[in-house]
């Protein structure tokens, strides 16, 4: 397994600025890794939460971190396809779009 990705510069320069609320985020992060399920499915969970929240910045960061797990770029794309339905047409293509602007095969 590959190391998790470094966060944005912005998201660093945020937390260096208000340190309390980089505390909670992490503390957030690990009461939900709490639990069943193995890293990969809880990443491509969070990858479809992302999408539903129409959030190009969580999609993004959620990709990075999948990648760096190893994960196929069609499991990352699947997840798209199956957010079509609830995000409907035109928000499944911007979070194709924002899947394809970190996958290193993308045409």
């Amino acid at each position: 397994m590959n190391e998790l990705p470094k966060p944005p510069e912005t998201f660093a320069a945020f937390v260096e600025r208000y340190p309390e609320l980089g505390e909670a985020w992490e503390l957030i992060g690990t009461a939900g890794r709490n639990g069943p399920l193995d890293e990969p499915t809880a990443r491509l969970i969070k990858l479809g939460v992302a999408i539903g929240a129409m959030r190009q910045g969580a999609v993004h960061a959620s990709v990075r971190k999948a990648l760096a797990l190893g994960m196929e770029t069609a499991a990352l794309e699947q997840v798209v396809a199956l957010a079509a339905g609830t995000v409907g047409l035109p928000g499944a293509v911007a979070a194709f779009s924002w899947v394809r602007e970190l996958l290193p095969d993308a045409e």
